[in-house]
């Protein structure tokens, strides 16, 4: 069992070492990276390319480690004892199984994608390391073990929010998904836009690199946010000139809401175009 990248997902070689090291090691893969950079989609190549089930576990803040094994919900057992029903009697009605535990049951190897783990509390890593170890766990309510037939391919990502525990580091395999350079973001481009004439390629790139290296950006334009960007030019059918101007008053590229998220950026290159006015004159 072997990943090699994908049709849809340009995978650098290091990153396909990093997977198969994982898989080889039945380790956790941990992966980190700038928001956009392909970190979640990873998984769902991962099964796609090996024709895997996935399973997929996305953390919030409120989020606890006991729910991705299982749930009992004792108020509605309450409510069903108070109107008589039947089905209070078998406990089992009213545990609502986890992603673990639905990896855990599923027949043949699967992966399992629990996303952005550093969202959740700081002790939610900790408190799943027996489970993760082990690849088992009780429930108390019935008096089962739950134990993984076959141990899934286990991808969790992290925005590096907040460090992650060191018992926890210590069992994953780790890998930083670096921001694509010039090439690879062509690569990219091309396996989502075959038909795209090398000119826009040209122009569109250097609109973005340019962009992500001003200085005071809150928050740099991604990978799937320059695709976005990129559809859009394609369906607008905006010109390569309009795109290439320099004037100050183009400053900020045409559809620039793709690229920037927020009002401070916005305001940022206003100023620039401001400044670039005043040289002018």
């Amino acid at each position: 069992m072997r990943f090699d990248g994908s049709k849809n997902y340009v995978a650098t070689e290091d990153l396909k070492i990093a997977v198969n090291a994982a898989i080889n090691l039945e380790r956790p893969l941990l992966i980190k990276g700038e928001p956009g950079t392909g970190k979640s989609v990873l998984a769902h190549e991962i099964a796609n390319a090996l024709n895997l089930p996935l399973i997929e576990w996305h953390i919030k803040s409120t989020t606890k480690a006991v729910q991705g094994l299982y749930e009992y919900d004792a108020v509605s057992r309450l409510r069903d004892s108070q109107l008589g029903d039947e089905r209070v009697k078998d406990v089992k009605n009213y545990i609502k199984k986890g992603k673990l535990w639905e990896a855990f049951e599923n027949e043949g190897k699967c992966v399992l994608l629990i996303d952005e783990i550093d969202k959740a509390d700081i002790e939610f890593p900790n408190d799943l390391l027996q489970e993760l170890d082990r690849m088992e766990f009780f429930v108390y309510e019935t008096g089962q073990t739950i134990k993984a037939k076959t141990r899934p391919i286990l991808i969790i990502t992290s925005n590096n929010e907040k460090e992650l525990p060191d018992a926890f580091l210590r069992r994953c395999f780790f890998h930083f998904i670096r921001f694509p350079d010039d090439e690879t973001m062509r690569k990219i481009i091309e396996g989502h836009f075959p038909n795209i004439k090398p000119r826009l390629v040209n122009a569109a790139l250097k609109s973005f690199f340019e962009m992500r290296e001003v200085q005071g950006l809150k928050k740099k334009p991604s990978t799937s946010e320059l695709l976005d960007w990129i559809k859009l030019l394609l369906i607008d059918d905006i010109d390569l000139e309009t795109l290439k101007e320099k004037s100050p008053n183009k400053l900020i590229p045409p559809l620039y809401g793709a690229l920037l998220k927020n009002e401070q950026d916005l305001a940022l290159f206003e100023r620039l175009a401001f400044l670039a006015r005043r040289e002018i004159r």
